[in-house]
């Protein structure tokens, strides 16, 4: 699960708000390991069933279906990212400590969420229209708080040069599932090293 304390009580799923119960999300985390493992259409609701220690008929009682499943899982994820983001920016003093701190927000997010970055990349093409749609607004809205941050770091950069900047660093920190040789304390390191470097902040 993600360390995060701003986890919501309810989300969107479909058009409808639901709880955000602890089953709810214990299904969506086991999803998101198979579908990284195997791939989206590489699980049928059998499996998943067996593997939440219930029939694949009962998944039904919480989704609506296998997609309605990775769309909540992929938009959820990217709600958080972004009001966690904006949130850790709103309590930083200027835009070094600003960035530092989305840095470390992001850093966390990759370390406790390999297999949603390995779902988002490989199976993006697999979610409904309306999902993919609500993902890419709440994806440019997190670049541009980055973005914003960034030019206030330095104010000599254009808005794409560092929009440019925020891409190669979630390139950078978002390469955590090919990191499982070191453990996550020194993998945290690397990739704030990294990321720091990246944006002019060592």
């Amino acid at each position: 699960m993600l360390p995060s304390p701003r986890q919501p009580h309810e989300r969107l799923a479909g058009t409808n708000l639901v709880a955000v119960t602890p089953r709810r999300q214990q299904i969506l985390d086991i999803a998101a390991d198979l579908f990284a493992a195997r791939g989206f259409h590489g699980v049928s609701v059998a499996e998943l069933g067996a593997a939440c220690g219930i029939s694949g008929p009962a998944l039904y009682k919480h989704f609506e279906s296998k997609d309605a499943m990775l769309a909540e899982m992929l938009v959820s994820i990217s709600e958080t990212l972004l009001a966690e983001g904006r949130s850790r920016v709103a309590a930083a003093d200027g835009p070094r400590a600003a960035l530092e701190a989305l840095v470390e927000w992001h850093i966390e997010f990759a370390l406790g969420h390999r297999a949603l970055i390995v779902v988002q990349d490989r199976d993006w093409s697999s979610l409904p229209d309306r999902a993919r749609e609500r993902v890419r607004a709440l994806q440019r809205a997190y670049v541009d708080v980055w973005a914003t941050q960034i030019r206030r770091h330095d104010p000599t950069l254009s808005p794409e040069t560092s929009r440019a900047r925020a891409h190669v660093v979630f390139g950078l920190l978002n390469s955590t599932p090919h990191s499982g040789r070191l453990p996550d304390p020194q993998m945290h390191a690397v990739l704030r090293d990294m990321a720091h470097g990246a944006l002019g902040l060592s």
